[in-house]
């Protein structure tokens, strides 16, 4: 069999993915190669991601490479992922799932959001955790913080930040955690759908025997099932990676639990949910769990966000 050509990102935590996937289908005796792109989402770093429109913002062009058959498959921060991928494309395997919350990392040991004593100045581009941060931690300051992690280290170390807010997976994989000032809790901030999971994508054409030895050698099945309801959750938001919703589905035998919810972009109104049922039923329980945050509210969030998008 040919190598499988793998798509990436080519910043170095996209690559860290892209070696961890290449070296998972090794293991299986599968040759790789890697097929490095710069994609929109990277270009353009002085305008933050809800601002440039979150769909295939990190994928538009990989999903060019995959459709001309330049690429067998891609490799993605499933977080970054649209809800609803472009029609001939699928997500066909998700890896095991590190630590999915988000660290405040800084180089003062000292650093805790909760420590109203002493002033602190927080980056993100974010505008989930923009949000919680106005509502969790009102006196907290926060600065637009955008490039990739080490740019965002670098920007802190030069003093436009004190600390920044990011996902544990990429500090980890990247090897920072000695800056990881805190870990912060799950209840108050849930993640966005997918993080510390990687998701693989391929375009229809990809030859099944190929297609059915990639997904055999990378995806964890409990993770795909808990992926598949946190996916539906924001297929039915209409939502991507500039919506500041959230879910996070967990496992437990056969029994799964999703808490999901959205909040406004001000901080001033969180709806938050939870619901339990049969893992087989994942993606009938992230969807109707979005139905719920609708009613309650999320509607008219989602409606106000959209409508100042387009002012």
């Amino acid at each position: 069999m040919s190598p499988i050509r793998i798509g990436t990102r080519k910043s170095k935590l996209a690559l860290w993915q892209a070696e961890y996937v290449a070296d998972l289908l090794q293991k299986a005796g599968m040759d790789t190669e890697l097929i490095p792109l710069e994609t929109k989402g990277d270009k353009i770093l002085d305008v933050s991601i809800a601002k440039i429109g979150s769909k295939g913002v990190f994928t538009e062009e990989i999903e060019a490479a995959l459709a001309s058959g330049e690429m067998d498959i891609a490799v993605h921060s499933a977080k970054d992922m649209q809800s609803v991928l472009p029609e001939g494309f699928e997500l066909i395997a998700f890896t095991e799932r590190e630590y999915p919350g988000d660290v405040l990392v800084s180089r003062k040991k000292d650093a805790s959001l909760s420590n109203t004593e002493i002033p602190l100045t927080v980056g993100t581009s974010s505008v989930r955790r923009v949000a919680l941060l106005k509502h969790h931690f009102p006196h907290i300051k926060v600065v637009d913080m955008r490039g990739n992690l080490q740019t965002r280290i670098r920007k802190m170390d030069e003093g436009q930040c004190d600390a920044l807010i990011l996902a544990f997976a990429g500090v980890h994989r990247m090897g920072y955690d000695e800056l990881i000032a805190e870990k912060l809790p799950l209840t108050l901030f849930i993640p966005p759908v997918g993080q510390g999971c990687i998701a693989i994508e391929a375009f229809t054409h990809l030859d099944p025997e190929r297609r059915k030895k990639i997904r055999t050698a990378l995806n964890h099945l409990p993770t795909e099932t808990r992926l598949l309801a946190e996916r539906a959750f924001l297929r039915r938001l209409e939502g991507g990676c500039s919506i500041p919703a959230f879910a996070f589905a967990e496992l437990e035998g056969d029994s799964l639990c999703i808490s999901a919810g959205i909040i406004d972009p001000m901080g001033e109104k969180l709806i938050h949910r939870k619901l339990e049922g049969e893992n087989k039923n994942a993606e009938k329980m992230g969807h109707s769990l979005a139905g719920e945050i609708l009613s309650a509210g999320g509607r008219s969030i989602l409606d106000e966000i959209h409508r100042q998008k387009n002012i």
